[in-house]
């Protein structure tokens, strides 16, 4: 059985954790050994009977799948795939947010799956875009008025709205790019 996980290493140690439970729970006097190769599951102990009961875990469990937790984020490549997605976000009166940063930039990979998962919360009222000033023509860079990573814009009807430059805590950053969507929403 194959499951992905985001933390994969957080699904380990807790599978590790709960191995090791049923370890000295047998040990301790317990009827029940279940083999390792028996997949992922919790182990709980039956009060009145003191066996060990195995219940298997949904990965539904882990991933509801009425709501995405996170919306990966499209990158945007120079001007005229930029005019493309303006344009097709104008027809539909919907906004655009774009996250300028760069690949250096600690605080941009910080904030990046920070807004991820703010796009899964707006996913059908507000699109999001990410470009990486180093991989982009300068004339694109130039033409968001960019002086400070990361900043976050917001277009609406093919113009540039409003933007929040991310120089502080992240938190503080997503409540005002939360705000700054609300007003345009």
């Amino acid at each position: 059985m194959s499951v992905l996980a985001a933390n994969s290493h957080i699904l380990c140690r807790e599978v590790h954790r709960r191995e090791h439970q049923q370890q000295f729970w047998s040990a301790a006097g317990g009827s029940c050994v279940l083999p390792k190769s028996s997949g992922f599951g919790f182990f709980h102990r039956n009060r009145d009977s003191k066996k060990i009961l195995r219940r298997d875990l949904k990965v539904e469990a882990f991933w509801p799948e009425s709501r995405p937790t996170f919306v990966e984020m499209e990158p945007i490549n120079d001007s005229d795939h930029l005019d493309h997605i303006l344009s097709h976000a104008q027809q539909l009166s919907q906004p655009i947010v774009i996250d300028w940063m760069a690949a250096w930039c600690r605080k941009c990979i910080y904030l990046k799956p920070k807004l991820e998962k703010l796009a899964a919360e707006y996913e059908t009222k507000a699109k999001f875009y990410y470009v990486d000033v180093n991989k982009v023509p300068q004339t694109l860079v130039k033409r968001g008025n960019i002086s400070k990573m990361p900043t976050i814009q917001l277009w609406k009807d093919g113009e540039f709205k409003e933007e929040v430059v991310g120089g502080h805590k992240a938190w503080l950053v997503i409540d005002e790019v939360r705000e700054m969507i609300q007003k345009f929403v």
